[in-house]
């Protein structure tokens, strides 16, 4: 649940290449690179004429220093005595550079002083000197030499790039999450100034792209963008720069169509991994898939495509390949701790538990602070019902209150713990501390708020509170008038309550006649459905599907199609659509597991029902409801042992729930042990009575009734015997 952005990098400084020469070609190295500088501020000093002997006395040999009392304003130019002082600088800042040595950049960086104590007005050599600050790490020397030569000449691009350059170095050094607003500020100043100077050059117009895009500024990042894009067509970096904006502007289908104007023939494995990245976020994973597939294909050690590979193998719940895929970047890069918690993750899907605590570990040891870990190893002991050792692994990530000025990211992750946590204790047995963790969620506030109140609510129903639960709507939906999600939660609590009408026309008044309907028309049909309105829950479903666009949408909607017909008891109808369902993803355990308690429980093709049941719990391990499947589909196939472990089971989970109870009551009749089955029917009548009338069949409650009745009488003539 943890939408990790990524961002970008910005460049860091330009290191200059070391040139290498001999004391004798001293002149023509410098002449020759003075020869390349063509500004007229930026030259260096000119070689001038041997002095005459006459010479006034303020012109003092090369090498002098001037008095204190020689103020440098006084002084006449003296270029060759610049000159001089710049090619011995040059040479110790090429031993400096070969060797390593700080003593050269001292005497570097003296020599520069006396060259610009000869020339004063040279620019160049001021930016010469700014240079070697920049590179010896005297950044604060550096930016004040560059600022001095901006104040006299406001168009020196090369002291408009150091300063960028510095600035750019020093937003790279921050830690993440401690970016300044300030340095960032000060480094788009600089590029801004050089674009204005330099207009024609795209990598400027792109790296300004990329700190407005820094400083959350989309609109001037785009147009920077653009611009690169219009000065070379044919620069994968603005493109995909582009792209990468639309995309975290959730124009997924504006980064895509960018993408796609590059011919199939000309694309880079850059381009297809951008590609693969958009179609993700589309949660197309089967077309994000074959773009990163075409990137590997193109450059076959690109980790970066590997790991989109993998993670989009993971999401169309390829498990197997994403795992393969995964140990080949363990391989490539064993300092990857990404890929050892996403190769947990995937041994905890698979229910290999002492393999995931394993790469746990291994991601552990490779990083610091992270959050993701302790989240994830919480998730692996819950999975092994160790609610306990899972509980406290999340109170510590929740045990140090927020900030007031907590960003929304902080608050996203605080809500994913305390309601991992909440769950953590409903599946413990301990209600009241659910609830008062999900309050927690509440007052975070913000878009937190909701999720707390939907959490609250589920809870309050599943202890069968169901007037608490509508209490939690109607606050839920005054404090939030906007939510859309509340009101239809609080549609449905009314259509519990026996309010039809006026939940149908609440959950009614949410639509906006537009795509985003489809969740609204889903909950409706829901509604409907509860309603027994069978026909209008069959057409508000279809007016969903018509809205659905991603595989995964079609492929839920197509699950509730099943179950609707299988609530009417139209089974023919239903295992069709559940079919569908798993063609299309063999591993939706909601479908593996409702088409294997049908067929348990219509005692047909009972060796499949328990291989779907099964396939159903290794993908959930811990899920209440399956548990009651896999017991009565052994309790069908005559294997009561088995039968009776894994409803005891289920039982201890969800004691509250009449289903379990029942298929409890029937386990204890067929092997004659008639007072615990009496108990058991007697619990599901309990529950059933403090039931919704939607959720309780009467045909159900009359047959359990009958049993009852019966199973009492054996035990009455039991007794008189």
């Amino acid at each position: 649940m943890h939408p990790i952005k990524k961002v970008f990098s910005v460049r860091s400084m330009t290191v200059i290449k070391t040139r290498i020469f001999l004391p004798g070609l001293l002149l023509l190295t410098t002449t020759s690179m003075f020869a390349q500088q063509n500004a007229p501020k930026s030259q260096p000093p000119a070689k001038a004429a041997p002095a005459k002997k006459d010479a006034a006395p303020a012109q003092q040999a090369p090498g002098a220093k001037a008095t204190p009392d020689q103020p440098k304003a006084d002084k006449k130019p003296d270029q060759a005595a610049a000159y001089y002082h710049f090619s011995l600088a040059h040479m110790y800042e090429e031993m400096m550079a070969m060797y390593g040595r700080s003593e050269f950049a001292t005497k570097a960086i003296e020599e520069y002083r006396l060259a610009i104590e000869n020339d004063p007005s040279s620019e160049y050599l001021n930016a010469s000197l700014a240079e070697l600050y920049a590179k010896t790490g005297r950044i604060r020397d550096a930016v004040l030499e560059a600022q001095d030569i901006i104040k006299r000449d406001p168009n020196n691009l090369e002291a408009h790039k150091l300063l960028g350059r510095i600035y750019l170095r020093s937003l790279g050094d921050l830690q993440p999450g401690t970016q300044s607003s300030e340095v960032l500020n000060l480094a788009i100043e600089q590029y801004q100034a050089i674009t204005k100077i330099e207009p024609k050059n795209a990598d400027n117009h792109l790296l300004l792209g990329r700190l407005y895009f820094l400083n959350k500024d989309a609109a001037k990042a785009e147009t920077e963008f653009k611009s690169a894009l219009n000065l070379d067509p044919n620069s994968e970096e603005a493109i995909t720069n582009l792209a990468f904006l639309y995309n975290d502007e959730g124009a997924t289908n504006k980064a895509a169509d960018l993408l796609k104007t590059v011919p199939e023939g000309q694309r880079s494995a850059k381009i297809y991994s951008a590609l693969g990245t958009t179609y993700e976020q589309q949660k197309d994973y089967k077309n994000a898939i074959a773009s990163f597939r075409q990137a590997l294909a193109m450059d076959k050690e690109n980790l970066d495509a590997m790991r989109g590979l993998a993670q989009n193998l993971a999401n169309d719940n390829q498990i197997d390949a994403a795992l393969d895929e995964y140990r080949t970047i363990q391989d490539a890069d064993p300092q990857d701790a990404t890929a050892a918690l996403r190769v947990a993750e995937i041994y905890r899907r698979q229910g290999k538990f002492d393999l995931a605590m394993e790469n746990l570990k291994k991601a552990a040891a490779l990083v610091q602070d992270s959050l993701e870990i302790p989240y994830n190893e919480a998730l692996i002991l819950e999975a092994q019902g160790k609610y306990e050792d899972a509980a406290t692994v999340l109170q510590k990530l929740v045990a140090h209150p927020l900030p007031p000025n907590a960003r929304a990211g902080d608050k996203s992750n605080r809500a994913l713990f305390l309601e991992r946590l909440g769950n953590v204790y409903r599946e413990a047995g301990r209600p009241l501390l659910s609830l008062e963790t999900f309050r927690k969620i509440i007052d975070l506030g913000g878009d937190e708020a909701a999720r707390g109140y939907q959490d609250v609510i589920d809870s309050y129903r599943d202890q069968k509170q169901w007037s608490d639960a509508t209490k939690t709507a109607q606050e839920a939906v005054k404090k939030l008038p906007n939510d859309k999600g509340l009101k239809l939660t609080l549609a449905q609590q009314m259509a519990d309550n026996g309010k039809a009408d006026e939940s149908v026309q609440l959950a009614k008044s949410v639509l906006k006649g537009g795509p985003d309907d489809r969740d609204s028309y889903i909950m409706l049909s829901q509604i409907y459905m509860r309603l027994k309105r069978w026909k209008e829950s069959e057409e508000a479903i279809t007016q969903a599907e018509k809205l659905a666009t991603r595989p995964e949408e079609k492929e839920y909607i197509r699950f509730l199609q099943g179950s609707i017909y299988e609530r009417q008891k139209k089974y023919d109808q239903a295992e069709q659509a559940f079919r569908q369902v798993l063609q299309q993803n063999p591993s939706n355990s909601m479908a593996l597991n409702y088409l294997g308690y049908m067929l348990a429980d219509r005692n047909s093709h009972l060796e499949e029902a328990l291989t779907l049941i099964k396939k159903a719990l290794d993908l959930d391990p811990q899920n209440s409801a399956y548990l009651d499947s896999l017991g009565w589909a052994y309790f069908r196939l005559g294997n009561y042992d088995q039968a009776e472990e894994n409803l005891r089971r289920a039982a201890d989970k969800t004691p509250n729930d009449p289903t379990v109870q029942d298929h409890l009551g029937e386990l204890y009749a067929r092997t004659n042990r008639f007072k615990l089955a009496a108990a058991h029917w007697e619990r599901a009548l309990d529950e059933w009575n403090k039931s919704v009338p939607a959720d309780v069949d009467q045909q159900d409650v009359a047959r359990v009734t009958k049993k009852l009745e019966s199973t009492k009488v054996k035990l009455a003539q039991q007794t008189q015997k």
